[in-house]
């Protein structure tokens, strides 16, 4: 009782509006949008107790804070850009983590909960503590995912670039395919421990012959 009121509030207070209006400017860009500007969304939305603690400089967008798996299991920051992603295959991240294993999320912006109809497409970012890395993402890899919730079946769903509109990172739970993310790579369950990884660049991989 006294957890499920606790989580009510914290449900009740937590305000996504006021995420949105805390933005924090980068340089990163994509689609048409040249300056991304990232907000947090963590499990608080639901109850939760993780708190994603974010900056940017010098075109490094720095994702950190704590997740506590007590009564949640996901921190994230997103960004909204115009444009879409038309003329390319694939999103390429150059990052640099702590070993644990996080989420790339792309989606219209209009992705909702367990029941929306818009997915939010998800790939795994796997990390190695201190070694930078830099990955090429095919939009062909993305798995569609609703809530949080373990992936349904991919059929009727399908990644349309043109039509993607928001980008994030994420840690959580699970793993793109809604299976649990291991203890190694991402954290004990029943415990808070901080979590850190810094995005060092950005960009789309353009079709072969596009622009």
């Amino acid at each position: 009782m006294g957890q499920s009121f606790t989580s009510l509030k914290t449900m009740m207070a937590y305000s996504q509006a006021g995420n949105r209006k805390a933005a924090v400017g980068s340089t990163l860009g994509l689609g048409g949008t040249s300056a991304l500007r990232w907000y947090r969304l963590d499990d608080g939305v639901m109850g939760g107790r993780s708190a994603t603690r974010h900056t940017a400089d010098d075109a490094v967008l720095h994702f950190a804070g704590t997740l506590d798996t007590r009564g949640g299991g996901f921190a994230s920051v997103r960004a909204d850009f115009a444009g879409g992603l038309a003329g390319s295959d694939a999103l390429k991240v150059r990052y640099r983590g702590d070993g644990k294993t996080y989420k790339v999320l792309l989606s219209t912006g209009q992705a909702g909960g367990p029941w929306s109809a818009n997915p939010s497409w998800q790939a795994d970012l796997p990390t190695t503590p201190g070694e930078e890395r830099t990955v090429s993402l095919p939009y062909n890899s993305f798995t569609p995912s609703f809530g949080g919730a373990p992936s349904r079946s991919t059929s009727g769903h399908k990644l349309v670039p043109g039509e993607m509109a928001q980008v994030g990172v994420m840690l959580s739970l699970y793993l793109s395919d809604g299976s649990s993310n291991p203890e190694p790579t991402f954290g004990k369950a029943g415990t808070a421990f901080e979590f850190r990884l810094e995005v060092l660049g950005l960009e789309v991989a353009a079709k072969s012959g596009g622009m």
